[in-house]
């Protein structure tokens, strides 16, 4: 039971982080949309333009979970086959049953389908006269062929599993601030392993719907709030308060009970964690900075970010994001919202708290956040300016990748392969086939085992070469 649930997380964790590819085009939509309003530049073709990019994010989940699921370098046909079967899909869809509407999740779904008739298909064989269209090319053929029959069957399962979204739409919509406080709670909680974009689609893309003076009909928290909704919003503004002041108040917790002889180093990382979410709202580098080795501390992180939502709730303030959750945003878009200056002392109040409950939880339960580890560990990077200037002592990088691969199964045993500045980082199937002994004898400088699976080796400044042939040996 452990080993299923093992997979199916890591399944969806997967998911989690393909919905970032369609996320990461919406801040210039946003962007292109507040800039089109009246109190802004007051052109039209601009939000013409921006609500391409809304109008098709459906294709953009579908390419997301290509990407995530393909096991393959080049994806170019299998995302070829994505968007052309989502249009089969939908039209099917349409088809057998005009009221249904997926949103983004037939995306998701026709995305998913795809990556496994590829992964499967590339290594089918087939008469030599049908050659061209088979190999990588084959799910070009298959998939939208597959979008078919998927689509008949999802005209029928989707009803009930439209009606259950519809269902949550008006519980969340309707419970008051105890349904912002819920969404709040599980957007930060699923972080870790990457779900909250899962979550984030459905109240972000498709919660409700306004219709503009143009007749169009919008939905999503975002879209809404962007086209003028006066409704819009309510589940948007909590985010302002622990990007801008939480988050912060928590760096600087960190930073005071943070050991005398490490302060210095440790200002430094939690004054550029603070102002990358300040200014940018990217808050990962200072989450993951604690979720893992002060889980307690994520947990209260995630009840706050509810608890600022409710209580944004019931003073009835709305805003929204078209960059993200930064001090850009509530810039940009202070004149859209209502009541957005009780954000300020709100997030004033969540300062203090975030840094001394953090303050208090740190020190009664010796938490070893950064700059409070033991002794006998140092705390560096994770790649010190030392590792940085390693080198091989040889040029045999082919070979090298051959005996690597050799060493930890083959490539049957790898799940996941990539590179940084330094190390090569594989995620493998079976940990316990690693032989360490040999895989130095390569010339590696050393290996880490982060989890059972998990390895990084560290070769120095010619990774990306080894990286180059390792990457050749897994597509042979």
């Amino acid at each position: 039971m452990k080993e299923i649930f093992g997979a199916i997380t890591k399944q969806l964790s997967k998911l989690g982080r393909a919905m970032l590819i369609p996320i990461a085009a919406t801040p210039v939509a946003g962007l292109l949309a507040r800039l089109s309003s009246p109190d802004m530049l007051n052109l039209p073709v601009l939000e013409s333009a921006s609500w391409v990019v809304f109008g098709m994010l459906d294709t953009l989940f579908a390419i997301g979970a290509v990407v995530a699921y393909t096991k393959v370098k080049d994806k170019t046909c299998p995302i070829l086959g994505a968007i052309i079967s989502l249009a089969v899909f939908k039209q099917t869809l349409a088809f057998m049953n005009p009221d249904i509407d997926m949103g983004v999740f037939a995306g998701i779904v026709v995305g998913v389908f795809t990556a496994i008739i590829y992964n499967y298909s590339k290594e089918w064989k087939t008469p030599d006269m049908f050659s061209f269209f088979t190999g990588d090319k084959f799910v070009v053929t298959l998939a939208p062929l597959a979008a078919v029959p998927f689509g008949i069957i999802f005209s029928y399962i989707w009803v009930p599993c439209q009606a259950g979204l519809n269902s949550f739409a008006l519980w969340i919509g309707g419970a008051g601030a105890l349904g912002v406080l819920v969404f709040g709670f599980f957007n930060r909680l699923l972080i870790p392993v990457g779900l909250h974009h899962v979550l984030n689609s459905f109240i972000y893309y498709e919660l409700g719907s306004f219709t503009t003076a143009s007749g169009e009909v919008i939905t999503g928290e975002i879209p809404r709030f962007l086209a003028g909704d006066p409704t819009a919003g309510l589940f948007l503004a909590m985010f302002f308060v622990p990007m801008m002041f939480g988050l912060p108040g928590a760096c600087l917790a960190m930073y005071k009970t943070a050991k005398e002889k490490y302060r210095e180093k440790t200002k430094s990382l939690m004054m550029s964690g603070a102002l990358t979410t300040f200014v940018a709202g990217i808050t990962e580098p200072i989450e993951f900075s604690f979720m893992f080795i002060a889980p307690q501390l994520y947990v209260l992180h995630a009840v706050l970010t509810g608890a600022a939502g409710a209580i944004l709730y019931l003073l009835d303030v709305k805003l929204g994001m078209s960059v993200n959750f930064c001090i850009i945003d509530f810039v940009l878009n202070y004149n859209l919202g209502h009541n957005v200056w009780m954000i300020v002392p709100v997030g004033i109040a969540f300062f203090f708290i975030y840094y001394f409950s953090f303050r208090f939880i740190i020190l009664k339960k010796d938490l070893k956040t950064p700059g409070r580890e033991d002794d006998d560990v140092e705390f560096t990077e994770e790649i010190s300016d030392e590792e940085k200037n390693l080198k091989l002592n040889h040029s045999n990088y082919a070979y090298m990748a051959k005996k690597i691969l050799q060493n930890i199964g083959g490539k049957e045993n790898v799940e996941t392969a990539e590179c940084c500045v330094t190390r090569l980082r594989l995620e493998l199937k079976d940990g316990s086939l690693v032989n360490e002994i040999n895989i130095k004898k390569t010339g590696a400088k050393g290996i880490v085992r982060l989890s059972d699976t998990s390895i990084q080796i560290i070769i120095g400044t010619d990774v990306r070469k080894v990286m180059k042939e390792f990457n050749y040996l897994l597509e042979q």
